[in-house]
């Protein structure tokens, strides 16, 4: 049968992304289903980038476990990935005795949890590590780092299929079965798949996916966190992740500052149950929050360098009368045999995925035998780079070779056409504009896809042959063109 899996992934998010790159360097045939039509269109691509040290969170737990793990494996997957990464610390600030006191029960946490290098400072120091600064003390943690959350996403599922996992995009799971030798999967349009192991990685929808195999005792609740994004005008005023000391009962870690590793810096999130899972609204009253409490962060922050909001949604255990967080889900049910659960990995799921990973590997592995490849491709292959970041020569080079590169389609961004062509023919078949977007990084700049997405509109009318019915934003049923067109 065409669609028959060892092992069937439900969910191309980070997590979901990392299993099945994980489990391709085994003789395993892995099938990874997803709803929308590109990889990590959910949580994955929406939150801050940070890569986090492990002191937030309960020495012992699961969460504390994965967190520490994940951060030190870091470094080697995104070398191999050629995905950016900076391990540029972060300065959590207190503004009064109760946040010392936090300070120094996060340091204890910390340490406890095994993170190197945690330091309580002084005003004196805090301004030596990042000029402006306001609060009377912080926690120096210099394990953390920042990441492309898209970029590792995209990454992992594109080494992943190099080494053979199949990738069934706008595939929403509708029903499951479970067999005797195994499970059944029913998709939107019809589709079946089967398999021996299933994997539920659906993120937001994973309570949902329990639910089809009759597992009733998880519920998630979405909560929204906004965000602003801040023109590269103040790219290097800030060398260091700002976070406020977390208070008790708060849904997240607080509203802070946070660079990227493209040279913009994110304020947020916000925190704000909402009732639909799909709910990415971006409203004034916390875009208006976002900016007060940014500019108490950094002050140099002025009106024109807020460019653009958006939001992201945490998949929450924890219900709005309680608040806070709960411990992850990452189970091998034996009442349904073959089926590997994972319910609630909300932050840090990103810092922990590749430690995710080899847990979920393992359970695997009680249930199938893992038989290395020969053949497994570790790094990355046909991935050059952005071109604006390369030297002059080399750009010259290229343009000779391929005048395509010669031309410039996202002015802000100084990204390319051939740029443009190689995120539009990505090995996975997506041809979203969102796709192209995270991809290629056009329509990121200040205008935000006002100059050059009319141009890469072109591109695929004219090299590819779309109409305009066949233009998606994200999804598929955010169209691009409505109405009557000529």
């Amino acid at each position: 049968m065409a669609n028959a899996y060892d092992v069937l992934i439900i969910g191309a998010g980070v997590v979901g992304n990392a299993i099945a790159r994980e489990l391709s360097r085994y003789r395993l045939n892995v099938g990874v289903l997803e709803k929308e039509l590109d990889v990590g269109m959910g949580t994955s691509s929406r939150n801050s980038g940070v890569v986090h040290s492990g002191i937030h969170y309960k020495p012992g737990t699961l969460r504390a476990k994965l967190n520490v793990l994940g951060n030190e494996l870091m470094a080697g997957l995104c070398r191999d990935l050629k995905v950016k990464i900076q391990y540029i610390g972060k300065l959590t600030v207190a503004q009064d005795q109760v946040d010392i006191e936090t300070l120094e029960a996060l340091k204890a946490q910390g340490e406890a949890n095994g993170v190197p290098g945690l330091e309580i400072i002084d005003v004196e120091r805090m301004q030596q590590i990042q000029p402006g600064v306001g609060g009377i003390r912080a926690l120096h943690s210099p394990t953390t780092g920042i990441i492309c959350p898209y970029g590792l996403t995209i990454a992992l599922a594109d080494n992943a299929r190099e080494n053979g996992v199949d990738f069934h995009l706008g595939s929403r799971v509708t029903g499951i079965s479970k067999k005797e030798d195994g499970f059944q999967v029913k998709t939107a349009g019809g589709g079946s798949f089967e398999s021996k192991v299933l994997i539920n990685a659906a993120g937001l929808y994973s309570d949902a996916i329990c639910k089809m195999l009759g597992l009733s005792e998880y519920t998630l609740y979405p909560c929204r966190g906004e965000y602003l994004i801040l023109d590269k005008r103040l790219n290097g005023s800030l060398s260091v992740l700002i976070y406020p000391a977390p208070r008790k009962g708060s849904a997240g870690l607080g509203i802070h500052l946070t660079n990227t590793v493209d040279g913009n810096i994110l304020i947020g999130p916000s925190n704000e149950y909402v009732d639909h899972a799909d709910d990415y609204a971006c409203t004034a009253d916390i875009i208006d929050q976002l900016k007060k409490e940014g500019r108490e962060l950094l002050p140099a922050i002025s009106t024109s360098d807020f460019i653009r909001g958006f939001s992201g949604l945490r998949p929450k255990q924890a219900p709005p009368s309680v608040k806070g967080f709960k411990e992850f889900v990452i189970e091998s049910r034996k009442d349904i045999p073959g089926f590997i659960n994972l319910v609630g990995i909300e932050s840090p799921g990103l810092t922990c995925s590749p430690a995710i990973a080899l847990m979920v590997r393992d359970m695997v592995g009680e249930k199938l035998p893992l038989e290395e490849k020969g053949l497994f491709v570790a790094e990355r292959s046909g991935f050059p780079g952005s071109f604006h970041d390369l030297p002059e020569e080399e750009k010259a080079d290229l343009v000779a070779q391929d005048p395509d590169y010669g031309e410039i389609v996202c002015r802000c961004e100084q990204i390319t056409k051939r740029e443009i062509l190689a995120a539009i023919e990505n090995p996975l078949g997506s041809r979203t504009m969102a796709g192209i977007k995270y991809r290629s990084r056009a329509m990121m700049g200040r205008c935000q896809g006002g100059f050059c997405m009319p141009r890469i509109v072109q591109i695929l009318e004219r090299d590819f042959g779309y109409r305009p019915e066949d233009y998606r934003l994200y999804s598929p049923d955010s169209y691009l063109f409505t109405g009557r067109v000529r």
